[in-house]
């Protein structure tokens, strides 16, 4: 059994960075207006716990960049009913419904980033670098605004590094030092989410003491995670479920 502890100072992190629940770990970090870097794919990977947390938190006008925004009723579609998402950087909103609504309506603003331009632009900022050139969205409303620059004959554009206020990012298990595994389709977004936090915030299913992770298995060290939650029973529900007749 792990014992929890209270941090009290969330940059520096402790040896043992186990927390009691998500709204302990989070409510004294958080504040209104933040940017925030949430891990996960779909409904796939996601902080279940700590998107709960944010909500109970109820802080508002949040910038969140992540790959979609969840679904109507769970997921990061959760913070749209409550309204206290101001703008999504995202790749893919297309089974959200609230989203669409709020966006028309000119209640939400919207960044579409590419995909693979968004890992990026995460993995750069943990990285410590500020922008790079993509030929991705060249010619297109993403390249609207942004510097063009010619590379052997060939047109880029400027993306910036994303640099969270605060990351969340869902791991399968974790030690209590904060190094992280996760699990298959998980590990997509959750990785740069967290290496580009100022705070990161982890929770995981399996929680053991340290030492205990095979290091060679290990996907986000310890050294990137300021905070850990244990969540020993997520829901894990899918966006859509398909049933064959017969």
């Amino acid at each position: 059994m792990c014992e929890t502890m209270n941090d009290q100072n969330p940059r520096a992190g402790g040896l043992n960075k186990l927390w009691p629940d998500a709204y302990t770990a989070l409510k004294d970090i958080v504040r209104d207006g933040m940017l925030l870097a949430i891990g996960g794919f779909g409904l796939c990977g996601i902080p279940e716990a700590l998107i709960l947390a944010l909500r109970q938190t109820g802080i508002r006008n949040l910038t969140v960049a992540s790959n979609n925004a969840g679904v109507d009723g769970w997921g990061l579609g959760l913070l749209l009913e409550t309204h206290q998402i101001k703008k999504m950087i995202a790749s893919y909103v297309g089974e959200n419904a609230e989203f669409e609504r709020q966006y028309l309506a000119g209640e939400l603003d919207v960044e579409f980033c590419p995909q693979g331009t968004l890992a990026e632009r995460m993995r750069a900022g943990g990285a410590g670098i500020p922008g790079f050139y993509t030929r991705t969205g060249v010619g297109t409303l993403v390249a609207e605004g942004k510097d063009h620059k010619e590379f052997d004959g060939v047109t880029y554009i400027l993306e910036r590094g994303i640099r969270a206020d605060v990351a969340l990012v869902k791991a399968l298990k974790a030690d209590t030092h904060g190094n992280l595994i996760y699990r298959r389709t998980a590990r997509n977004f959750n990785p740069p989410a967290a290496t580009c936090g100022k705070i990161t915030v982890a929770e995981a299913e399996i929680v053991v003491e340290a030492g205990e992770l095979d290091p060679d298995e290990i996907h986000t060290p310890g050294i990137f995670v300021h905070r850990l939650v244990h969540n020993p029973h997520p829901e894990k529900r899918i966006e859509k479920k398909t049933i064959r007749e017969g």
